[in-house]
């Protein structure tokens, strides 16, 4: 896997390599890279597709800056102007950092696709956010989360990973998000870092900016969500300037988990759509 150093710290990432269109794919908190691998499997028949793993708590590498939500949001689009990536296709799951990177960075970006995200102010999103963010508040917190997560009879629970898919992820996926908060204790420093340092209006203030995102817009969301409302969907299509909404059903929040070859199926249709 090839890295890149930026001014926050080393990011790893997938890259397909190809002359297809860029797609870059972001995943959410607690993931890795991994979260797109059926997705990217599909794409990379016809397109380059970039996949970074974020610091976000599966991240492998220590920062050499504590993460926070603001830096994550300029160390993407310091990763886009690095690899000199242009006319990208930036697409995110779960977290809302595409929202605010499209309404401040759009000079890289030819379309934006949304698929089930934290937006407005459902931030952090649902009960497991707010979990989330208690245990990075707390001493020993993340670490008793970590090993709570850990234990694999309890992985379909509506607090963890069953809030966000109605299947079961593969425990050797779970077991690779999980191993770096739980072996690293550089890596539960920037997880609390960055659970400690959200600000509830970031995504309120990238909702009114993405109404100047006059750009190709896809929302994806699903049906069944347990963590983002159905109504933040339709609200996210309406102020994209050309924004659109396609609904998934039988899939919670991780789309790219529950309806891989559908959802790789949207974002090709959209990404072949004259501008």
């Amino acid at each position: 896997m090839p890295d890149i150093q930026l001014t926050a710290g080393t990011v790893e990432y997938d890259d397909t390599g190809g002359d297809g269109p860029i797609v870059v794919l972001l995943h959410g908190l607690v993931h890795d890279a991994t979260v797109w691998r059926k997705v990217l499997a599909d794409l990379r028949t016809d397109h380059r597709v970039i996949a970074p793993t974020l610091p976000y708590g599966a991240h492998r590498r220590p920062m050499s800056r504590p993460p926070t939500p603001d830096l994550v949001n300029e160390l993407i689009a310091e990763f886009l102007d690095r690899l000199d990536l242009t006319d990208v296709t930036l697409v995110e799951s779960d977290c809302g950092r595409a929202q605010t990177v499209a309404a401040r960075h759009p000079e890289r970006l030819a379309r934006l696709a949304l698929v089930a995200c934290e937006a407005f102010d459902n931030y952090p999103p649902g009960l497991p956010g707010k979990m989330i963010g208690a245990a990075c508040r707390v001493p020993g917190g993340v670490s008793l989360l970590v090993r709570t997560l850990g234990l694999k009879p309890l992985r379909r629970l509506p607090v963890g990973i069953g809030a966000l898919t109605k299947r079961p992820v593969p425990d050797a996926v779970v077991d690779g998000w999980l191993r770096p908060l739980r072996t690293d204790p550089a890596i539960r420093r920037d997880f609390r870092h960055y659970g400690t340092h959200v600000r509830r209006g970031e995504l309120l203030e990238a909702a009114e900016g993405l109404r100047g995102f006059d750009r190709p817009a896809l929302v994806v969301w699903a049906t069944e969500d347990l963590m983002m409302p159905r109504a933040h969907g339709r609200r996210l299509a309406e102020l994209l300037p050309q924004g659109r909404l396609v609904e998934v059903e039988d899939t919670r929040t991780l789309i790219a988990e529950d309806q891989p070859e559908l959802l790789a199926s949207l974002l090709r249709e959209f990404i072949a759509e004259k501008r």
